[in-house]
C-alpha cells in the first residue's frame, strides 16, 4: 500500500539519504548526490511548515518503506505551482510516482493554483512520459519561472491547467 504523508522531523534521515543518492539527483545537477546536514534539512522543512497550505512537502512510503518525496509550491501572484518528485531507484516504474505526483497536483489545485508545472531534464524520458500521461503539455518557459532561476536551455517546461 502506498502512503503519502506530510513530511515531519521523523523523515529527515530519509530525505537526507534520498538527496545524497547520485542516481536520484543526477538530472538536477548533482550526479554525486546532494549532501546536507540534518540541521539544514530541518530548516528547509520548517519553511514548508510555516508556508502551508501554499507549500507542502510529502514523504512517500510503500508498505512502510520510504520511497521518496513530492512537493508543491504555489506562486500566488501567477496562481501557478511548481511540482517536484524524487524516488529511489527501487520505487520507479511501479505507479508510485503517478500516485504521489497526482496527490501533489490535487493539493496544489485545492489550495489556489490554477496551473501546475514541472521542468524535467530533457534526458529524463521516464519523467517526461509520466507528466504527459498526467496531462502536462510542453510549452515555452514563462518569464516568472525563469526569474525563479529555472533555465529554459537546461530544462523542459511542462504545465497542466486545472479542470
Amino acid at each position: 500500500m502506498i502512503t503519502i504523508k506530510e513530511s515531519t522531523t521523523e523523515d529527515i534521515k530519509n530525505i537526507q539519504g534520498l538527496w545524497a543518492d547520485g542516481d536520484v539527483m543526477k538530472y538536477i545537477g548533482f550526479p554525486d548526490g546532494l549532501h546536507e546536514t540534518e540541521e539544514s534539512i530541518q530548516e528547509w522543512l520548517n519553511r514548508f511548515r510555516t508556508l502551508k497550505p501554499k507549500e507542502n512537502h510529502y514523504s512517500i512510503f510503500e508498505d512502510g518503506k520510504y520511497c521518496g518525496e513530492t512537493q508543491y509550491r504555489i506562486d500566488e501572484e501567477h496562481r501557478s505551482a511548481s511540482l517536484d518528485i524524487k524516488l529511489l531507484k527501487f520505487a520507479r516504474g511501479r505507479g508510485i510516482a503517478t500516485q504521489a505526483i497526482s496527490h501533489a497536483i490535487e493539493e496544489a489545485f485545492k489550495n489556489g493554483a490554477e496551473v501546475v508545472w514541472v521542468d524535467p531534464h530533457p534526458e529524463n524520458a521516464k519523467a517526461i512520459s509520466l507528466y504527459e500521461r498526467l496531462g502536462f503539455v510542453a510549452k515555452e518557459m514563462p518569464e516568472h519561472v525563469i526569474a525563479l532561476g529555472e533555465d529554459p536551455k537546461v530544462y523542459k517546461y511542462m504545465e497542466r491547467r486545472k479542470g
